[in-house]
């Protein structure tokens, strides 16, 4: 088998089959900060597998004899330089091709991180406007029935009420929302939700881009759950969720009341556990060792 040929089945079982089978996993559910590594894991290494095999197309006969050290010195940027450039634009193409895929989410992430930030200066400028600052609660209160609460994440992030969430809501409720949405802002949930959404906006075909983006945000608001429920009770959490669940939320917020609020609800009033340290051990070193797996397979198909 062929470089490119191993490549390109390891893309399609990376980015059609695998995707299936982690969205399915029960452990996932009970270890959700392992589950994000997992899908940032399983993207990086699609974008790795697809850079690899275009590149061997366009670099076929040079430098593969001499195994994936060979071809990455063709296809690096040193081996680029001593490779006389085509004529043809069909050869020009063909070496450009390589560079293209490599940028084409790292372009869309730059986009995307671009949108939300302008999204998030814009509601904070409205904030500023329409808000006032309830300093006992530590939050910006909005005058608005429907009960919601959520942070505006990133520098000089803040945590959002509605008037309707602090009459709905008890006190012990509402710190167990409070705890959540802090969560947010200090494990800096707005990047891996970003890098998903810049990745499923460069390939929004691929199975793996799509499901990376809902379960991303679903586990996300997970993690944020764990953390709050270390502090206050599952009944209080719970509570607070369906009171604001049916709060709308700004774009680029984070809200308690966010994706999947039934599955995180029964998960709250279910638990299950997670999973032994060494198995989690385990699948954090495999998310991280994933981008390499297409060298691996490069280097021994070559």
């Amino acid at each position: 088998m062929t470089a490119a040929a191993a490549m390109a089945a390891y893309a399609l079982l990376v980015g059609a089959v695998a995707p299936y089978a982690l969205a399915r996993a029960r452990w996932a559910h009970r270890a959700p900060g392992v589950a994000v590594l997992a899908w940032q894991g399983l993207s990086l290494t699609f974008v790795v597998a697809t850079v690899l095999g275009v590149g061997h197309l366009a670099c076929s006969g040079q430098g593969v004899h001499h195994g994936l050290l060979g071809l990455l010195g063709v296809c690096g940027p040193a081996g680029l330089a001593a490779v006389p450039f085509p004529a043809t634009p069909a050869g020009a193409a063909s070496l450009l091709a390589p560079a293209a895929v490599a940028l084409l989410p790292v372009g869309a992430l730059v986009r995307t991180v671009r949108r939300a930030r302008r999204e998030r200066r814009e509601h904070a400028d409205l904030l500023r406007m329409i808000g006032s600052e309830a300093v006992e609660q530590g939050v910006t209160v909005v005058e608005h029935d429907r009960a919601a609460v959520y942070c505006l994440p990133g520098r000089g992030g803040r945590i959002v009420a509605t008037r309707g969430a602090l009459t709905a809501l008890t006190e012990e409720q509402f710190r167990a929302v409070l705890e959540h949405e802090r969560a947010h802002m200090r494990g800096r949930h707005h990047l891996p939700r970003m890098a998903a959404q810049g990745f499923a906006a460069a390939f929004p075909w691929l199975p793996l881009a799509r499901l990376a983006r809902e379960q991303t945000a679903l586990l996300l608001e997970m993690v944020a759950d764990d953390r709050a429920l270390r502090f206050h009770s599952r009944d209080a959490l719970a509570a607070a969720m369906c009171e604001v669940a049916a709060g709308s939320v700004p774009r680029p917020a984070l809200g308690a009341g966010g994706p999947g609020a039934l599955i995180r609800l029964r998960r709250i009033l279910s638990p299950q556990g997670v999973p032994p340290r060494a198995a989690r051990l385990g699948l954090v070193a495999a998310s991280a060792a994933a981008p390499a797996l297409p060298l691996l397979l490069a280097c021994g198909s070559i």
